[in-house]
C-alpha cells in the first residue's frame, strides 16, 4: 500500500485534468452514502469541532473513504481548521490500495468542482475574479478558474486583510494582475465571478450588490449554521447545487428557504446534470447564476483515484509503501 503525503499527491492532481477528471466522474457515476456527521465538543464553545466521514465507491472498481476534521478555533492558534485523510481501495477485493493527504485531495476538488460548475454557468467573456476568503482553498481558485475561463483580474478580501495581502502577493509573483479587496461591496458590483471560500456563520454578499450576468459561487457552508450569502441572493439568481444534500445542510440554503424567499422547487439543477448535459446552465448573458456545493465523496474517489494513477505511472519515489 501507497502513502502519498502532501507533496505527492498535490504534485499529482494538476488543476485542468482534475476538473476533467470531475466531469468524467460526475457523468459515470457512483455510490455516495450521505456522509456521517458529528459534533466534537471542546473545553468551550470556540474549541468545537466537527467529524465527517465520507464513503464512495463504483462498483468493481474503486472505493475509499475520507476522514475530514473541522475546527474553526485553529484560526485563533495559527493552525488550519480542517485536517483530512483518504484511504483507496480496489472495490473487487478490498484491498488497501493508497492512503493520501485529504486536506490536498479536498482543496484541490472543492476549487475543481467549482470551476467545472463555472463552466456552464459563468458568462464566457468573465474576465473579473473576487475570491472571499485566503485560505487553503481560497488561494486555488485563481488557478482553477483560469482553466475555464480568460481570467485577467483577481480581488481578495478576507476578514483578515494581511491574510488577504499574503494571497494576493502570491497572485502577483505569478503573473496574475490581484489586489486587495477593501470595499468589498464595491468589488462585488464590479466582478463578472464572485466565489466564496470561508467559514463565516454570516453573509457576507447581499443580493442587491449581484449585477446582471455574475456568476455566485458558494463555497464554505457546509453546515445550517454557517452562511456566506443572504436571502436575497437566492430570491434573484438561478440556483444550481452540486448534489441534493445541499438542500439539506447548507445554512445558506435552508436559511432563505425558511423565510420564504426561495424554495427548494426553484432548484435549476446538479452538478451531475449540467455534466450530463440535461440543462443547458447559463441562459443568457444579463442571468445572476448561483452555485451552492457542500462537497461530495464522489469528487474526493475521483481525485484520489487520479492522483494514484498518475503516481504510479511515473514511478515517484519519496512516498512510503506499507
Amino acid at each position: 500500500m501507497q502513502i502519498l503525503d502532501s507533496t505527492h499527491t498535490t504534485q499529482h492532481l494538476p488543476m485542468a485534468a482534475l476538473i476533467d477528471c470531475l466531469e468524467q466522474m460526475f457523468i459515470a457515476g457512483c455510490e455516495v452514502p450521505l456522509r456521517h456527521n458529528h459534533q466534537i465538543a471542546g473545553q468551550t464553545s470556540a474549541d468545537d469541532g466537527i467529524l465527517l466521514l465520507m464513503p464512495a465507491w463504483q462498483t468493481g472498481k474503486r472505493m475509499g473513504v475520507k476522514t475530514v476534521s473541522i475546527f474553526p478555533g485553529n484560526q485563533a492558534r495559527g493552525l488550519p481548521g480542517l485536517h483530512s485523510v483518504f484511504i483507496l481501495y480496489d472495490a473487487t477485493t478490498g484491498a488497501p490500495l493508497a492512503v493520501l493527504d485529504g486536506d490536498a485531495i479536498t482543496s484541490r476538488r472543492t476549487a475543481a468542482a467549482s470551476a467545472l460548475a463555472a463552466r456552464w454557468l459563468s458568462r464566457p467573456d468573465a474576465r473579473r475574479l473576487l475570491v472571499l476568503g485566503a485560505g487553503r482553498v481560497a488561494s486555488l481558485l485563481p488557478d482553477a478558474y483560469r482553466c475555464v475561463r480568460d481570467i485577467q483580474e483577481v480581488q481578495v478580501w478576507d476578514i483578515r486583510p494581511e491574510a488577504a495581502q499574503a494571497m494576493v502577493a502570491r497572485l502577483q509573483a505569478q503573473g496574475l494582475q490581484a489586489s486587495v479587496a477593501t470595499d468589498l461591496e464595491q468589488a462585488a458590483r464590479q466582478a463578472d465571478i464572485i466565489s466564496c471560500a470561508t467559514l463565516s456563520n454570516a453573509p457576507l454578499v447581499h443580493g442587491e450588490w449581484l449585477q446582471p450576468g455574475v456568476h455566485l459561487d458558494l463555497i464554505g457552508s457546509f453546515t445550517p449554521a454557517m452562511r456566506e450569502s443572504d436571502d436575497a441572493c437566492f430570491a434573484r439568481a438561478t440556483v444550481f447545487v452540486d448534489t441534493p444534500e445541499a438542500l439539506m445542510k447548507a445554512g445558506d440554503i435552508l436559511a432563505p428557504i425558511a423565510s420564504g424567499a426561495w424554495e427548494a422547487s426553484g432548484l435549476a439543477a446538479t452538478l451531475e446534470q449540467l455534466c450530463r448535459s440535461q440543462h443547458t446552465g447559463r441562459r443568457s448573458a444579463e442571468e445572476i447564476t448561483l452555485f451552492k456545493a457542500v462537497g461530495t465523496a464522489l469528487e474526493d474517489l475521483a481525485a484520489a483515484s487520479l492522483a494514484f494513477d498518475a503516481f504510479a505511472a511515473a514511478g515517484t519515489s519519496g512516498a512510503s509503501a506499507t
